[in-house]
């Protein structure tokens, strides 16, 4: 089991997207996701997503917003806790868009994200974030192909299209 944080920075109605394409054998190879990443040993959410966010932009985060939990179960026997956040008070230069280490960093319009290329999961949950839900809580699981099979918001199960 793992701890991971994922935030989406938003100025002038754009969330800050990194398109994953550097690192071989990344199991996000090739989608759109937030920025964040694993937690180290004795970071709290918070200190791991401001952490995170620096790392791989350059932009120092001010009360990043914690808006909900995504556990992922990748079939067989993987899960992750994924702590979602959103921060719109940041400070900083973004660093080159391309020098990031784990792939392209763009400024996508909010209408935009979901038309982009992501886990099948990360549409409902942006979905949600889009209509500014209260903190929720979110079960995807996932087949080792990569297909979603089950998603579960706040106890109960989500009809999939």
């Amino acid at each position: 089991m793992r701890n991971t944080t994922l935030c989406y920075l938003e100025r002038e109605g754009r969330l800050l997207m990194l398109f994953r394409n550097k690192k071989e054998h990344d199991e996000n190879h090739g989608k759109w996701i937030g920025v964040g990443g694993k937690f180290e040993e004795g970071e709290t959410p918070e200190e791991c997503v401001i952490r995170e966010v620096y790392e791989e932009t350059g932009l120092k985060m001010r009360s990043p917003r914690l808006r909900r939990i995504v556990t992922f179960v990748i079939k067989p026997q993987s899960t992750e806790y994924m702590f979602v956040y959103t921060a719109t008070d940041f400070t900083g230069q973004l660093i080159n868009p391309d020098s990031c280490p784990e792939g392209v960093l763009r400024w996508v319009d909010r209408d935009e994200v979901c038309q982009l290329p992501t886990w099948e999961g990360d549409r409902i949950f942006l979905k949600l974030l889009m209509e500014e839900r209260p903190f929720f809580s979110l079960k995807l699981c996932y087949d080792p192909s990569g297909r979603l099979t089950d998603a579960v918001l706040d106890g109960k199960p989500l009809p999939l299209e």
